[in-house]
């Protein structure tokens, strides 16, 4: 029985999920800059062909501005050297037109023929500081009209922000029916109030399984007010090897040579790093053991060097299968992991934990993929 009522009740699978470090967030040892490991397409997209070479159903493209290259151009590049990966794309909604997104979302959905989700970001601009309420507005707006332009004929929207009429949805219209499904992650009353009613897949940084349970809980009673259930995700970190003190020794030797004025300045430097899911994550650092750890196996270290995301699961094969599988039957569908460094840890999660798990993509699973190209404009349709 899971926490709350969810999308995918009987899926017996897990999208499984690794992660493109755009913005410049890859390491041999934390906070220790190493030119090799730097955010450049050579190196981000090796990281997408390991990652499909390993089985992974899915991959993260970040968006970050002072320390990352552009996402959308990054997923338009990975679609002719990938072949079964998904690309989810993380979007801050308002940085372009979102009529103008529509399009460039439909054109990559058909480039990559239906291998592309969507990650919903609502976090400032470079150079702006936004009010919560009108990002978020902001945001709900331009879901609103994505939605329009990939399943409707025309989009017509009057809003705080953005006010549109009779526009045809021709070059809009994706590769997938109703559109890549959205991803989300976010904390404030606005930011559940959105996901609730519009989005597909409510994405959680790691916590203890109490306040998990909790977050699930808390998203699923808005979404039920909508008269709708979502799916949820875990991202989080993963160091795993033959033996749980193994791991625990390469998660000790990551942090090694971390200056913690330095990992300051990395937190501090992201877009979201005073937002109220960047605050959670720091708060669980407060409640760790002299070892980082807030529960068995998770490990509070990695948000020393980093906002956002800041634990990792450690352990050995079985210890990390056990909490993945205990993940599952609370309701979690869709996993995102990483590592330090990304290229490596991909292939020690790939070796050790891959074969002993049933993965799916979930745009399949939701029947979101056509067996052929869809009559759009964009792909089999009739030319105007």
């Amino acid at each position: 029985m899971t926490i709350v009522p969810i999308t995918s009740p009987d899926l017996d699978a897990a999208e499984v999920s690794w992660f493109a470090a755009l913005c410049s967030d890859d390491y041999q040892f934390l906070g220790v800059p190493d030119g090799d490991l730097r955010s450049s397409w050579d190196h981000c997209s090796g990281i997408v062909k390991e990652a499909e070479a390993q089985g992974f159903r899915n991959i993260l493209c970040p968006s970050s501005y002072q320390v990352g290259q552009d996402t959308l151009s990054f997923v338009a590049g990975c679609a002719p050297i990938t072949e079964t990966i998904n690309l989810l794309a993380a979007v801050r909604c308002g940085e372009m037109q979102p009529i103008m997104l529509a399009r460039t979302i439909a054109t990559l959905d058909h480039m990559l023929k239906g291998r592309l989700t969507v990650n919903i970001i609502s976090s400032d601009f470079p150079g702006e500081k936004a009010d919560s309420a009108f990002r978020y507005q902001r945001s709900r707006e331009v879901v609103e009209i994505l939605k329009q332009a990939w399943t409707r004929d025309e989009i017509n929207h009057a809003g705080e922000v953005y006010n549109f009429s009779g526009l045809t949805t021709d070059p809009a219209r994706p590769y997938q029916s109703g559109g890549p499904l959205l991803y989300f992650g976010g904390y404030s009353p606005s930011a559940l109030d959105l996901c609730g009613e519009h989005c597909d897949v409510y994405l959680m940084w790691p916590e203890t399984k109490d306040q998990l349970a909790e977050r699930m809980k808390a998203v699923h009673a808005v979404a039920d007010s909508y008269n709708r259930t979502l799916d949820y995700g875990l991202r989080v970190h993963m160091i795993v090897r033959d033996t749980e003190a193994e791991a625990q020794d390469y998660a000790d030797y990551i942090v090694s040579k971390l200056d913690d004025d330095y990992g300051r300045a990395i937190r501090e430097r992201a877009l979201d790093a005073t937002s109220l899911g960047v605050a959670h994550q720091s708060k669980n650092r407060d409640l760790a053991d002299e070892y980082g750890y807030v529960e068995p196996g998770l490990w509070t270290g990695v948000g020393r060097a980093r906002s956002g995301c800041g634990a990792a699961l450690v352990g050995s094969t079985d210890q990390v299968m056990s909490k993945i599988e205990e993940y599952q039957k609370m309701g979690i569908r869709a996993f995102i992991f990483s590592g330090y460094p990304h290229m490596d840890e991909a292939k020690h999660f790939g070796a050790r934990v891959m074969p002993n798990l049933k993965t799916c993509s979930l745009p399949e699973a939701y029947g979101r993929v056509p067996a052929n190209t869809p009559a759009t404009p964009l792909g089999n349709g009739v030319r105007r």
